[in-house]
């Protein structure tokens, strides 16, 4: 293949860009150097702080908010390193070779502050080239494409010095790089402030849904109900017709069965869960009914799934098998109020111990009554999962919406204005 055929597979939209915009490699208007300053302290080095990928890979712009390590370096590696204001910082290595040259854009100058390992420090020629513009372009999906390319690697991928040099980018006319910068500025912000508006919306939902759950639990659903005091620490008052029992007395709780990987597959006839919930499908089931299941190890012990009909549970779920009639999905939610991964142990690998589970005391009322509130519990939760649901489709078309625009824009897709900047100032201080 040729550089040509090359460069139209990896940045096709270098076909497309308006005619007075010009494509060129990265490094015919910025240097590019890759940092070798480790997070080490030397006590013969000079005392810096130090940019981390972490620093560069969680946030957009670096600035002096941001809580940087103290290391050293000796005093060529800082004059090499020192970080500027116009800056792009990257990513030059991951886990995941989509998830590479992730940038950001240095906002203001910060003395003392080296860029550190595993981070590519790109330094526009001013004249020629905006930082801004050049983060912004860093940030288009499209543009990384040339990256993740060629990025090298097995469990991990990385970059060259001549991936990042060679990549080719699109260059507008300095004034028109500057708006395409002021313009996502806004518009981003603009944007992401609806995303985090609509995530604290599902917050609040959540919280609510929490609340009225753990009254409908521990006090059902008759705010005149007579209480007393349950002698349950985390229960408190409950209504003085509901006798207090332990776990065991209501179901037994039995790990299901050992099942290797190579026995689940994607598709199958019957569910397989785990400690987390569904795992794949397997072609044999150890369980016939409707269930409240427990996940029994790793950091989410304790977590609550349910499983309907003939389904396999394996050695990492526990399942709550019935010794006294009750409702499946009441039980269900009222050992998710009891928080019981709070009760794991300490171990390297968190893990609840059955036993001890068992002898917990709850709440227990008549039958009759744990149907009106899994009924009740039911329906308010179904509300609440389709206004989750909403909002977070609205995110998912904000997201996609922002990464569109930044594409657009960086490629001359959509075409900026002076007019078009005021715009989104005026959307931005709405938001």
């Amino acid at each position: 293949m040729t550089s040509i055929e090359e460069t139209k597979a990896l940045a096709p939209w270098t076909d497309t860009l308006p005619s007075e915009w010009r494509a060129t490699r990265l490094d015919a208007v910025a240097d590019v150097i890759f940092s070798n300053v480790d997070k080490h302290t030397i006590e013969s080095e000079v005392p810096v702080r130090l940019c981390n990928y972490v620093d560069v890979y969680k946030n957009e712009r670096i600035t002096g908010r941001l809580d940087f390590m103290e290391a050293s370096a000796e005093p060529r590696e800082i004059k090499k390193f020192q970080i500027q204001r116009g800056d792009v910082l990257a990513t030059k290595d991951s886990e995941e070779a989509d998830d590479i040259a992730i940038p950001a854009l240095v906002a203001e100058d910060l003395p003392g502050v080296i860029c550190g390992y595993h981070l590519a420090l790109i330094r526009p020629r001013f004249s020629t080239v905006s930082g801004p513009f050049l983060a912004w372009l860093h940030f288009s999906k499209s543009f990384r494409a040339q990256y993740e390319a060629n990025a090298v690697g097995v469990t991990r991928f990385g970059l060259s010095q001549y991936s990042f040099r060679a990549a080719r980018v699109p260059l507008p006319p300095f004034p028109e790089q500057q708006r395409i910068a002021v313009y996502l500025d806004a518009s981003c912000a603009a944007i992401d402030a609806a995303v985090a508006a609509k995530r604290r919306q599902i917050e609040t939902l959540d919280a609510l849904h929490e609340s009225i759950t753990h009254k409908a639990i521990t006090c059902g659903l008759i705010d005149a109900v007579e209480l007393k005091d349950s002698g349950v620490e985390w229960l408190g008052k409950s209504p003085v017709h509901w006798p207090i029992k332990r776990i065991k007395d209501i179901v037994d709780l039995k790990s299901g069965d050992a099942i290797t990987s190579d026995s689940i597959t994607p598709i199958g006839d019957y569910p397989v869960f785990g400690g987390n919930g569904l795992r794949g499908y397997s072609n044999s089931y150890t369980h016939d009914g409707y269930y409240a299941l427990i996940g029994r190890q790793g950091a989410l012990c304790g977590n609550i799934n349910y499983a309907e009909g003939k389904f396999w549970a394996s050695e990492h779920a526990v399942v709550a098998i019935t010794l006294k009639k009750h409702d499946t999905f009441w039980l269900g939610e009222l050992l998710r109020v009891m928080n019981l991964n709070q009760y794991s142990n300490a171990a390297a690998q968190p893990g609840l111990s059955v036993e001890r589970i068992k002898f917990l005391r709850i709440p227990f009322p008549p039958y009759e009554e744990q149907n009106r509130i899994a009924s009740w519990l039911k329906n308010m939760t179904l509300k609440n999962e389709k206004m989750v649901s909403i909002l977070r489709d609205q995110i998912s078309t904000l997201t996609a919406y922002r990464k569109s625009l930044i594409h657009e824009c960086v490629t001359g897709q959509r075409r900026i204005t002076e007019a078009d900047v005021a715009r989104a100032h005026r959307v931005r201080e709405v938001k």
